[in-house]
C-alpha cells in the first residue's frame, strides 16, 4: 500500500496561520528567569557560605598571630589591647590571647560547633576592635573622618559584623 500524498520534509510542512508567533522574552527577562532558581538556591545556603568564609578569614588571621611579626595588624592590636587592659597584660600575652580567640571563633564558624557561643564572642571581640579607634586615636586617624591604614583595617570589619548578623539571624530562626 502506497500513500498518494507526497512525503514532505518537516521544515516544509506549513504551520497553522491563525496562531501568532510566540513572544520572545527580552534578554533581561530571559537572564532573570534563568538565574532565579539558582538565586533561590543560593539564598538558602548563603548563611553557610558566609559562615565558612568568615571562619576561614578568622582562622587565617588568628593563626598568623601565633607567629610574632607575621600579622600586619599585630602592633595595632597589641597596642589597643594593652590600652584596654590598662597595661596589666603584657604584649606577648595579648598576642597569644588574640591568636587563641580569633582561631577559636574561626574554627567554630567553620564547623558550626558551638556556633551561638562563637557568635557571642565574635560580637564582643568586634566591640573591642571598634573600641581601638577610640583608645588609639593617633594610630587610627590622620584627622577627623580620615582613617590611617590601621583605622581602615578596623573600619572594614563592619562588613564582618553585618555578615555575622545574617549568620546569627539564620541560626536563631527556627
Amino acid at each position: 500500500m502506497t500513500s498518494t500524498s507526497p512525503r514532505r520534509h518537516p521544515a516544509e510542512i506549513p504551520g497553522p496561520t491563525d496562531r501568532a508567533p510566540a513572544p520572545q522574552p527580552s534578554p533581561q527577562q530571559s537572564l532573570r528567569s534563568r538565574l532565579a532558581p539558582r538565586a533561590h538556591r543560593y539564598t538558602r545556603i548563603s548563611p553557610t557560605v558566609l559562615r565558612v568564609c568568615i571562619g576561614l578569614i578568622f582562622c587565617w588571621f588568628g593563626v598568623l598571630k601565633f607567629f610574632p611579626g607575621a600579622s600586619a595588624a599585630e602592633g595595632f592590636a597589641i597596642g589597643a589591647m594593652t590600652e584596654m587592659t590598662l597595661g596589666l597584660m603584657p604584649a606577648p600575652v595579648c598576642l597569644l590571647l588574640l591568636a587563641v580567640l580569633e582561631t577559636g571563633i574561626g574554627l567554630a564558624l567553620l564547623t558550626g560547633f558551638l556556633l551561638r557561643w562563637a557568635l557571642a564572642v565574635f560580637f564582643l571581640h568586634m566591640a573591642g576592635v571598634f573600641l581601638s579607634l577610640l583608645v588609639l586615636p593617633d594610630a587610627a586617624w590622620h584627622a577627623a573622618a580620615v582613617p590611617t591604614l590601621e583605622g581602615q583595617y578596623v573600619i572594614k570589619n563592619i562588613v564582618l559584623v553585618a555578615a555575622c548578623l545574617h549568620i546569627a539571624a539564620d541560626e536563631l530562626t527556627p
